[in-house]
Parts: C-alpha cells; structure tokens; sequence
C-alpha cells in the first residue's frame, strides 16, 4: 500500500510539473533530493554504525541479558497468556530496549522476530499444542496487538534517530530535543499501557460472559 501511495505521490508531482510548467523545477529537486538523500543515509550509517556496536558490546558482556531479565516482570503483566520462556519473550524485551535507546532501526530485526514468533504461538494454540483458542489466520492476536502498541508508543531516553536528523540539517543544539522527547513519548507509553490493559479487562469480561 505504501508503494502505491508513494508511486501516486511521484506521479502527481511530476504531472503538476508538466502542467504548469515547471518542469525544471521538478528535474531540480529530484537531483538535490537525491544528493540529500545519500548524505543523510552516510550520516545515518555512521550513527546506527556506533550504537549498534554499543548495543552488540553490551550483549556480550551480558548487560543485555541482565536487562531482559529485569524486565520479564513487565513483559510478563503486559503479556500475561505468554508463556514464561517462550522465545517472543526475548525478541519483545530486545525491541523494547533498543526503542527505549532510540535504535528504530536496530529495533526493527527483533520487532519482526517478535511478530514471527507470535505468530507461531497462535498456530501452537490453533494445533492445541498450547492451551487457549488461537485466532483464525490473519487476524492479530490480543499480543500481537499489545506489542505493537508499545513498539509504537515507546519510551525514549535517547532519540538517536532525531538527534541525526536535527545535526544533519545545522541545528545549533541537536540534542536540545531529548529531554522534551523523553516527556512526550512517557505519556504516549502510559497512554498505551493504559488501552492495552483496559480493552484486555473488557475482552476478559466478554470472554467470560460467553463462557
């Protein structure tokens, strides 16, 4: 769908372009655009090049680990039909840190890996292997649905991403935005913890009632 939208985007650009003669214009911003465009992404290389190899020398001397295990009592009351060890568990708590460090990037590899995996949870319970009622396929599941609320939602304490961006384009203070950030994205978590946990009471309830 993004192509699509992306492609109609292009197209239309390039047709208003035509139309009221513009054309240079359009031929202009494309190459500058372009130009902007590997610049950014060198910059970008460079950033997610340092954290990334913080994130693997803090894996390797166990920092990692330690933090998944004092996190399992939270992943555990936001995703309480997950079972204890199962391998989501850990994929979840990895995504969750790189947010919390500003990493989209490096979250994004454990966010689908968490997906994956509970994706073949639902087909454990569908084959009765796990109990509960697995959902039919192609429906998101009450925790695929929690953890992509907090993937979204995430508490940054250090917004690398933005931080890039805004010394890219000559700001005087890039980091002047991490403390505003850290503000806004806590009230965004809470907001989304508060959903997940009021529409599972509700669901649980409705379940209930059936039963």
């Amino acid at each position: 769908m993004l192509n699509w939208i992306w492609a109609v985007m292009v197209v239309g650009g390039v047709v208003y372009g035509f139309l009221t003669g513009n054309v240079e214009a359009v031929g202009n911003a494309c190459l500058d655009s372009a130009k902007e465009a590997v610049t950014l992404c060198i910059t970008m290389l460079g950033v997610m090049g340092f954290w990334c190899g913080c994130m693997e020398i803090a894996s390797r001397a166990g920092l990692i680990e330690s933090l998944t295990r004092k996190m399992r009592p939270f992943v555990r009351w936001m995703f309480p039909n997950l079972p204890l060890e199962h391998p989501a568990a850990a994929h979840i708590t990895m995504n969750m840190i790189a947010n919390i460090l500003g990493l989209g990037w490096a979250a994004t590899p454990a966010g689908l890996r968490a997906m994956e995996e509970l994706g073949n949870l639902e087909e454990e319970r569908r084959n009765g292997r796990l109990p509960g009622t697995g959902r039919k396929r192609g429906t998101a599941s009450d925790e695929m649905c929690t953890f992509l609320i907090l993937n979204i939602s995430s508490l940054q304490l250090i917004p690398v991403n933005v931080i890039a961006y805004r010394s890219q384009y000559g700001s005087v203070n890039p980091a002047a935005v991490v403390f505003p950030a850290m503000i806004a994205t806590a009230v965004s978590t809470l907001a989304g913890v508060a959903v997940c946990k009021v529409i599972g009471r509700i669901s649980v309830k409705r379940q209930e009632k059936i039963l």
